[in-house]
């Protein structure tokens, strides 16, 4: 699938874009269900309930490794007999991405992407136009640019999106070979 620009964010630019690790999920209970506050010193977020729906998507996005619509985790779901409406996964994954719990980008056709990214901080992102492979990358030389323009500038709370976009190393080949 092509992908295209990454998802506006509200965030300022000293705030992650990543919540965690790719095991930091919705957070645990017993019975599947409870509350959990998104991201320590991530501000004041509004407390989710911990339903089965909710650990469920979690569950399913930390088995993934590109980028997911939410139609395509839906079916994913679905296979796995799991409970949940179509609409339930957009709302679980907004709320997530609320939380910097995971990464949003927009593929080419504008449809929202989602991916639990293994970094903790603020990343970028070397994408696969053909496939969707992901690679999260960090650049000190970006962070040290976009500040010191912000700042020639008088900009104050700067926010940034850096994606790469090109054919990763199997799809070069693939091409080359004429099977792309």
């Amino acid at each position: 699938m092509p992908f295209g620009t990454k998802a506006e964010s509200t965030k300022p630019a000293s705030a992650p874009v990543s919540g965690g690790s790719r095991n930091a999920g919705a957070g645990t209970a017993a019975a599947g269900t409870g509350t959990v506050t998104a991201g320590a010193g991530a501000g004041a977020v509004k407390e989710q309930r911990v339903t089965k729906q909710r650990l469920a998507v979690s569950a399913a996005l930390d088995e993934l490794d590109d980028f997911v619509s939410t139609q395509e985790l839906y079916r994913i779901l679905q296979n796995q007999g799991v409970s949940v409406s179509l609409a339930t996964a957009y709302r679980i994954l907004q709320s997530l991405a609320d939380e910097g719990l995971v990464d949003v980008l927009r593929n080419g056709d504008g449809e929202a992407v989602y991916r639990r990214c293994a970094v903790t901080g603020h990343h970028h992102h070397l994408l696969c136009r053909n496939c969707g492979k992901a690679v999260e990358v960090e650049a000190p030389a970006v962070e040290t640019w976009a500040a010191r323009i912000a700042a020639e500038h008088g900009y104050t709370e700067v926010a940034h999106t850096v994606e790469i976009f090109g054919l990763c190393a199997e799809c070069t080949a693939r091409k080359a070979a004429g099977t792309v």
